[in-house]
Order: C-alpha cells, then sequence, then structure tokens
C-alpha cells in the first residue's frame, strides 16, 4: 500500500468519529440526555394546633401522610433533592422519603422561591426534586419555578395536595404544573 492509500483510509475511517464529536458539542444538554426537570411542590402535613408551640410538630395524621407522600412520589420519580425549609413540620412531612433515597435534606428559605427556582435549573437541570413549604409559600414556589398558580390560595385547613412542576428543556418554553391530592 502506498502512503497516499494508507493516508485516505485513515481520513475516511475517522472522518465518521469527527462528524459525532462536533455533532454531540452542538446542543450538549439535549446530547447529555437531559431531559425535563421535574419538581414536586407539597405542603408539610398535619400540625399540632396546640396554642403557644412556635415550631410545631406533625400530628400522627401529619406523621401518615409523610409516610403516603413517601409512596406517591416514589411511585412516580426517584428524586435526586429534598428541599425543606427549617421547620420540624417541613422536616418531618419529607424524611420518610429522604431515608428511603438515603438523601439529605437541604434546607431553603420560603420567602426566597426565586432564589431556590434559580438554584434548582442551574444544579439540577434534568432531575426530580422535591419541595416541602407551607400554606402560605408553595404557590408562589410554583410561580417561581415558571408555572401558572393552579390554585388561587391554600386553605390553612388543606394538607393534600402536591403540584407536580415540569420544566422543559427548552427554557423558551413554559414549565407546566399538574395538580394531585395525596
Amino acid at each position: 500500500m502506498t502512503f497516499a492509500v494508507l493516508r485516505r483510509s485513515a481520513f475516511l475511517f475517522l472522518l465518521p468519529g469527527v462528524w459525532l464529536l462536533a455533532g454531540s458539542c452542538s446542543q450538549p444538554a439535549q446530547r447529555a440526555g437531559l431531559g425535563q426537570t421535574v419538581v414536586y411542590v407539597v405542603r408539610h402535613g398535619e400540625k399540632d394546633l396546640t396554642p403557644g408551640l412556635t415550631d410545631p410538630p406533625l400530628t400522627p395524621a401529619g406523621q401518615q401522610r409523610a409516610i403516603a407522600l413517601r409512596t406517591k412520589i416514589l411511585a412516580q420519580a426517584r428524586p435526586t433533592v429534598i428541599f425543606s425549609t427549617a421547620t420540624t413540620r417541613t422536616r418531618a412531612t419529607v424524611q420518610p422519603l429522604a431515608d428511603e433515597r438515603k438523601l439529605p435534606l437541604q434546607t431553603y428559605d420560603a420567602k426566597q422561591p426565586a432564589a431556590l427556582a434559580a438554584r434548582i435549573r442551574r444544579d439540577y437541570q434534568g432531575q426530580t426534586a422535591v419541595v416541602v413549604g407551607h400554606s402560605n409559600t408553595i404557590l408562589e414556589a410554583v410561580e417561581a419555578l415558571g408555572a401558572k398558580r393552579p390554585v388561587a390560595t391554600v386553605p390553612d385547613e388543606q394538607y393534600g395536595y402536591l403540584f407536580r412542576v415540569t420544566l422543559p428543556q427548552d427554557s423558551t418554553q413554559a414549565a407546566t404544573v399538574e395538580t394531585q391530592m395525596y
């Protein structure tokens, strides 16, 4: 074989690999297999209403709801991160899920929903997150994630809402929200 034939053979052999490599760099998020980001936003379980408690724990019904939440979410997804406010009731609501998934609870400030949404978009793209908050903060979290408010308010006596927010891979598309009960 002549040198020219060897050079041509090497070129033809390497050309498809170079073409594939170039194509994989054109859209890194799509090529890396990152799909939609899914965020489950939920209120804590039933809390102890004893007057004077500054950080009330869950009631037995709230503890049962925490187990139901674990079952409901695990039937749909495998979360990779769990966010909770610093209160006892929010942490206790997602602790069964965190234990099952062997995940630490990440604390967030419920008064800063935009910061939480930015963190999820930046650090957990293409993954599944769970956010537990309060009746007066979870709808703001849904909106900060880019979805429309699914209900006008969450009444203080309502604990069963579970909002599944889907953030599309294409940031020009709107986030969607699905309302579930558990």
